[in-house]
């Protein structure tokens, strides 16, 4: 098994953390205590963005300054004054102690970027020689032709051999898109054949800075508008010096408008601009020269509700504001949820991973922390992709959500609404939703065709053709047909509406299979190490014996849907034979059941949660049980003590409960809660996109 493994570039602009990252992202659903480490850092530890960004995502246990061997000036120095054997000698006690506390450490070698002369071209390699770590190499494809990118490699492979350090895999990052086919060809004809190989094309978008990262770098002040919005990706600048109407023709869409701050004419325009459906949305503006607009001005702005972009000033003239704001380099950090997305969409759709993991040969975690549940979801979703349908498109959350889906290449998404409306919001939001399908249900044919389906399936209940159109206004009912005809697998819903809202269709018309007594949902309780499941916390109020086992038995067919293997505890106030009454009886009852049917299952109950999950406990209260102190599916006997028993652990101990999610339909249909987070929106998609695949 591999403990570890060094990341090198020889070549600038590489886009080496895209790579790192991805790599972090894989080993991170396989490793227990996974550690990151810079053999040479340009900056200080606690500034390193690198660092800043894998310590947030993965919850690293090691400190920052235990994740760097030597700062660049230190070795500047060093190896200036011939010390160079004391620079390694550093990087490897450095890295050796990180490697005590780590299970699997992930090493990125120095930043090509960076270095100066006083460093040799093989100096990373040697590094990594040092550290008897083998290597994953990056190759620049920046701006390069198919020769190029072959020399290139053919280069660092002479040199990986030449110095005895062990070349496990080569992704050649950042490639023109229209050399993609032939370059992969001519690699693999060409290079070594024990090397995976894998090509990446260049994204513009990840080099683009975001307005935030401008606003920092230029140190602007803000002046209008919001403050929280500064995620999306600057296109490109205009310096605006010509009146409003030429300068309209010249607006492009996430443009930043740089301006003098006494032209309320261009500012005034900008805003008129956005509000406008003839015209592209910039991203914000940059009041250039020190100078704000009078007060009548910011009188007028102060009136404004919600002012789409933001306004921010800074004292340089303009044409230094457009130099230094053309300076700054678009990164990966630790806040912007849409690049890392976009980064992680781009390495896990190009990337052979599974051969990858081979080459490396990661040991599997016998523990399971969220961000590794996480990753198993959009991996098992990838791998049949399916169509989803989202109602609630006039919710902002979801809008937010559909691009952090496309970017990680997860879905197919349809969303309901009227599509002119949705995508100016989401562009007033720096949303890009290409690829995403939007379906207006007030204007859209299909609902004629829904409402007769409709009509036909309920008209023995007593509802009239007309209702039955009204019906099909509701977005929620028009999701759920297209999942009915097959039109989508699955739908999403509840952001903004109830659960019976949500889920009153789909026990209308999509239904149970025959051998499924009731609907029932559990919760995903995602623990520090382990992921639990919890069921049933938001369908069945007061199930009896016979519904208790179909719960536990579809319980233990969605954990084993999602890698979780079924060990199934049914609940309640006793343990075993130590209690009586009507309320333990109906659960042994429930038990004996759930056997009967499902023989094959590790079913036990009644039983009290510390003994479920305590092994110490289950010693005690239930010796000799195959479940107790290790079950992972968790069957409470009423809705009021497994839905207050889900809160109650996801507040104290911090766990992420995804869910609820439904089970017993012939076809997905899965509801949020109304205060759900833009990743739980996410998550209930890929995981409706698993049960569209079972």
């Amino acid at each position: 098994m591999a403990e570890n493994l060094y990341i090198a570039s020889l070549e600038p602009n590489s886009g080496k953390l895209v790579i790192t990252l991805g790599v972090m992202e894989m080993l991170s659903r396989r490793v227990n205590r996974l550690g990151f480490f810079r053999s040479i850092s340009p900056v200080a530890a606690e500034e390193d963005n690198h660092i800043q960004l894998m310590s947030s995502r993965f919850n690293l246990s090691l400190q920052p300054e235990q994740m760097v061997g030597v700062i660049h000036d230190q070795a500047r120095a060093w190896i200036a004054a011939g010390e160079e054997s004391r620079l390694f000698r550093e990087i490897v006690a450095k890295f050796k102690q990180a490697e005590e506390e780590c299970d699997f450490l992930l090493c990125e070698g120095p930043d090509i970027s960076h270095l100066s002369d006083a460093f040799d071209y093989d100096i990373s390699i040697r590094i990594a020689r040092e550290l008897g770590t083998p290597a994953l190499y990056i190759s620049s494809g920046y701006r390069a032709t198919v020769p190029e990118l072959l020399e290139n490699i053919q280069v660092a492979e002479k040199t990986f051999r030449q110095l005895n350090c062990p070349l496990l895999a080569i992704m050649v990052n950042r490639v023109d898109a229209k050399i993609m086919d032939e370059a992969e060809q001519e690699l693999r004809k060409q290079c070594d054949t024990g090397i995976a190989i894998d090509l990446l094309p260049e994204v513009e978008s990840l080099a683009k800075p975001t307005m935030g990262e401008i606003v920092e770098a230029l140190h602007a002040d803000w002046f209008s508008g919001p403050k929280a919005r500064l995620q999306r990706d600057v296109r490109d600048f205009k310096v605006a010096a010509m009146g409003p109407t030429n300068f309209l023709n010249y607006l492009e869409k996430d443009d930043l408008i740089i301006t003098p701050g006494d032209r309320p004419d261009i500012i005034l325009t900008t805003l008129g601009a956005i509000a406008s459906k003839n015209y592209p949305s910039p991203v914000g503006m940059l009041l250039s020269g020190g100078l704000i607009p009078a007060p009548s001005i910011v009188k007028l702005l102060e009136g404004l509700d919600k002012l789409a972009i933001s306004l921010y000033s800074v004292s340089s003239d303009t044409y230094r504001t457009a130099m230094n704001a053309a300076a700054v380099q678009g990164r990966l950090h630790p806040d912007n949820d849409r690049k890392i997305a976009r980064a992680l969409g781009m390495f896990e759709a190009n990337v052979d991973i599974p051969a990858l993991e081979e080459k490396i040969r990661v040991t599997p975690s016998s523990t399971m922390s969220p961000l590794m549940f996480e990753y198993s979801l959009f991996q098992q979703a990838r791998q049949e992709r399916k169509r989803i349908v989202l109602p609630e498109g006039d919710d902002d959350r979801i809008l937010q959500a559909a691009e952090i889906l496309r970017l990680r290449d997860v879905v197919d998404l349809t969303i309901l609404g009227e599509e002119n409306s949705l995508r100016s919001r989401a562009a007033t939001l720096g949303l890009k939703l290409d690829g995403v399908t939007f379906i207006d249900p007030q204007t859209s044919k299909l609902r004629d065709e829904f409402a007769e389906i409709f009509f036909a399936l309920r008209k023995h209940k007593g509802i009239t053709m007309d209702a039955a159109f009204d019906n099909m206004r509701d977005f929620s009912c028009f999701g759920t047909m297209m999942v009915y005809k097959e039109m989508a697998d699955g739908m999403v819903s509840g952001a903004a509406h109830t659960t019976a809202n949500t889920i009153r269709p789909a026990f209308q018309f999509v239904g149970t299979p025959d051998d499924v007594l009731l609907v029932s949902s559990v919760f995903l309780m995602c623990m520090e190490t382990r992921v639990l499941v919890y069921g049933d916390c938001a369908v069945n109020p007061n199930p009896n014996s016979e519904q208790l086992a179909e719960i536990a038995i579809s319980s233990a067919k969605t954990a084993q849907m999602f890698g979780i293997e079924p060990i199934v505890a049914m609940l309640s106030y006793s343990s075993g034979s130590s209690g009586a009454g009507a309320d333990v009886e109906q659960v042994r009852k429930g038990v004996e059941i759930a056997r009967q049917r499902r023989p094959d299952l590790k079913i036990d109950g009644p039983i009290q949660y510390d003994a479920a999950i305590d092994a110490t406990v289950a010693s005690k209260k239930m010796p000799g049980s195959e479940v107790a102190g290790r079950a992972t599916v968790f069957i409470f006997p009423d809705l009021n003590t497994g839905n207050n028993t889900y809160k109650a652990v996801q507040r104290s101990s911090g766990a992420v409960a995804i869910g609820p999610v439904l089970q017993g339909l012939k076809k997905p249909v899965n509801d949020l809660s109304r205060g759900c987070l833009v990743a739980d929106i996410v998550n209930t998609v890929a995981i409706t996109a698993i049960q569209a695949r079972h």
